[in-house]
């Protein structure tokens, strides 16, 4: 776990003592600090190339390069009542945007279980696993370009 990004390690620690309730506090104000993607990224309707698989909330998921050579992660999520994958999107951004992409790319897909609980359905897990893949996934890929062939 060392690997992973600072942000996303400090915010796992924050989780490490959490019961449900303070748990679920915790992310609906995470959830409250959603913000859409910018118009300038994306608008409706929202190609389904950045559409998260199996996600009950309708999520989306745009990679941005940084001049850093690092990403920044924008998030659309179509249910108002979404405030899982709000809060997901949320923790997303703020713990891998502009964190170094050999990090990112090697975030394990279990850290939505460290911080959402044990008591997350399937259904919502896989739409949380969905996001989270996006994201890992075009690390990877901005990796792979950079990789001489």
């Amino acid at each position: 776990m060392s690997a992973l990004p600072p942000p996303l390690l400090a915010l796992l620690a924050e989780f490490e003592g959490c019961d449900r309730s303070e748990r679920a506090e915790t992310l609906i104000h995470f959830a409250d600090r959603f913000v859409e993607v910018p118009a300038e990224v994306a608008a409706r309707p929202f190609p389904e190339a950045h559409r998260v698989p199996h996600c009950e909330s309708e999520a989306y998921v745009w990679a941005l390069d940084r001049p850093d050579g690092t990403l920044d992660f924008r998030f659309a999520v179509e249910n108002p009542q979404g405030l899982s994958a709000k809060a997901w999107a949320v923790v997303l951004d703020e713990t891998l945007s502009g964190q170094p992409l050999e990090a990112v790319a090697a975030v394990p897909g279990d850290v939505v279980h460290a911080v959402f609980g044990r008591e997350l359905s399937m259904g919502k897990g896989q739409g949380l696993s969905g996001m989270l893949e996006l994201v890992v996934r075009a690390a990877r890929r901005r990796l792979a370009a950079r990789t001489p062939q």
